[in-house]
């Protein structure tokens, strides 16, 4: 044994991965699936048997979670494939300020600052007029693979 210190640099974050693997031929419509490194819901799957060596083959249509864009995968069935944490949570909105950004008041009491307003012209127009009018709102957020976006709305009443 020698006597020198080791000291070794933690590089890596709290271990909590971004996606975990399933395979390919257990996924199905309306589940989840990493497709160009983007995190997706699956609108369609289709099955195609192949040749008599080859592998029965899974084709994925899936809708960007975040953009709404539409992207396509084939994947052998008996592969695997990534397939996001999504996480769904609550938050009541405090403040809009005029930058885009919402200030969010957490579960433990904290504020949330670092969100921007949703990119969806409907649900942002909701949110604008339902916070002007002086209504209590709570927006869903929306999170995999280290992005976050308002998702939903819901009205709890008016101010007390």
């Amino acid at each position: 044994m020698s006597d020198e210190e080791h000291h070794f640099e933690s590089k890596a974050d709290a271990g909590a991965s971004k996606t975990y693997p399933q395979q390919a031929g257990t996924i199905r419509k309306n589940g989840y699936i990493v497709i160009k490194q983007r995190p997706c819901k699956v609108v369609e799957v289709s099955t195609s048997k192949t040749g008599k060596h080859g592998h029965a083959k899974c084709h994925f249509v899936g809708i960007d979670i975040f953009t709404n864009k539409k992207l396509e995968d084939i994947v052998p069935s008996s592969h695997n494939c990534d397939v996001p944490h999504v996480n769904r949570t609550d938050y009541q909105l405090i403040d809009i300020s005029e930058d885009g950004f919402v200030s969010l008041l957490t579960e433990n009491g904290g504020t949330k600052d670092d969100l921007r307003l949703p990119t969806d012209d409907n649900l942002l127009s909701q949110i604008k007029s339902g916070f002007e009018e002086g209504k209590d709102l709570v927006v869903t957020v929306m999170s995999a693979m280290g992005e976050e976006q308002i998702c939903a709305l819901k009205d709890i009443g008016p101010k007390s």
